[in-house]
């Protein structure tokens, strides 16, 4: 099952989640490989350039999409 409310488990009011792990595995690696990106030089030269764009692009979808 994916990710999602389950609605037949409702234990006292509350709905239960659940969460596929293989779709958290490739968000975390993922995630990882950005990070490890943005620790190289790499990404400081393209920052000093102006031509980084895969960082500022997710910068960006955030700031549109704020989480609440």
């Amino acid at each position: 099952m994916t990710g999602g409310f389950d609605n037949k488990k409702i234990n006292n009011g509350e709905a239960t989640v659940i969460i596929n792990d293989d779709e958290v595995s490739k968000l975390l690696k993922k995630y990882k490989k950005i990070k490890k990106y943005m620790k190289s030089p790499l990404y400081t030269v393209k920052i000093m350039d102006g031509t980084e764009e895969i960082v500022n692009s997710l910068l960006k979808e955030t700031e549109e999409n704020p989480i609440d």
